[in-house]
């Protein structure tokens, strides 16, 4: 047996198998991952028009540590078709179980939120919903729809499951023509049994090329976490298999764990080093990188939308 000191200062024995597992938990926040915490009066009026709507969002569900910035500029990401999650990934916060009938209002909330919140940009995510015959595929389309018809305008980012054995699915979404097409690879492949047991990676690749094939303007988009004990030469690789499926747009950021009972960070990423992971996704053909300790999905999503365009723009006028 082993005998360490917790967090709370008590001497508690561990098994030695259990020992760096403890010590992962244990680690520190460092300065640059540290963020104010939320409570401007912006932020509670983008809160109530959350409540009021009855809906989701990721920020809350995920614990997204750039709540208080994104919400104090009225961006905030829906998750929709529910609370519950089929899958239980190793990194996540959302619950699991068995997930609740589909809400028929869900779209049309989403766009009155939208419209109230005066969203140029808006990012839409879900849970996994692998009891529906589709994967949740035709409500992701209603969705959009019902955005569009009352906010034509904004500009429309998904950020979907893998729709795994849901043949067709893919289909559907992709023909309702969002903007940006967005799937996480979460980590790397070696990492995906312990921290996405229920995913297949070179299924979710094979997803992202698929959309090109279906729409080859539509913009792709996906994001890994670090700081999983993944090795660089492993984030590297990734980044080519991304960029064998055309994928416009890669986010990284350093993964931090929701409480003790998720995967632990294993380390904390530098800053320095995720400049240099921006800087050879770039000259691996990437339009567009975003790699931080906070970078998120959907953080400055509207902003990097317009930069991605005009990454386009400039490539086309190249040509």
């Amino acid at each position: 047996m082993v005998t360490l000191i917790d967090m709370a200062g008590e001497a508690r024995p561990r098994h030695p198998e259990k020992v760096k597992r403890l010590e992962a938990e244990m680690l520190r926040k460092p300065d640059w991952i540290r963020v104010k915490a939320p409570g401007s009066l912006v932020y509670r009026e983008t809160q109530q028009i959350v409540r009021e709507n009855n809906l989701v969002t990721v920020c809350e569900e995920a614990g997204c540590p750039n709540i208080g910035e994104c919400w104090s500029r009225k961006h905030a990401t829906f998750m929709i078709m529910g609370e519950i999650c089929t899958r239980a990934c190793a990194f996540c916060n959302v619950r699991t179980g068995l997930p609740t009938a589909l809400d028929p209002h869900e779209p049309e909330s989403v766009a009155i939120a939208v419209e109230k919140l005066g969203l140029e940009h808006v990012v839409i995510t879900s849970v996994d919903r692998d009891d529906l015959p589709d994967g949740g595929a035709r409500h992701f389309a209603d969705v959009i729809g019902a955005i569009r018809a009352r906010n034509p305008g904004t500009t429309i980012e998904i950020l979907t499951p893998d729709f795994l054995r849901k043949d067709g699915a893919l289909e559907i979404v992709v023909a309702a023509k969002p903007d940006v097409f967005n799937h996480n690879l979460e980590t790397v492949p070696s990492k995906y049994l312990k921290v996405r047991p229920g995913a297949r990676y070179f299924h979710s690749i094979r997803l992202l090329q698929r959309v090109k094939e279906l729409d080859p303007t539509m913009f792709t988009k996906s994001g890994i976490m670090v700081g999983l004990r993944e090795e660089r030469n492993e984030v590297l690789q990734l980044m080519d298999d991304l960029r064998s499926a055309d994928v416009d747009f890669l986010t990284i950021g350093q993964y931090l764990a929701p409480s003790r009972k998720h995967h632990p960070v294993i380390r904390f990423v530098t800053p320095d080093e995720f400049k240099s992971y921006a800087t050879v996704a770039m000259t691996k053909g990437f339009s567009l990188v975003s790699s931080s300790p906070l970078t998120r999905s959907s953080h400055h999503a509207g902003e990097d939308f317009a930069r991605l365009r005009a990454a386009r723009l400039a490539k086309h006028a190249l040509v």
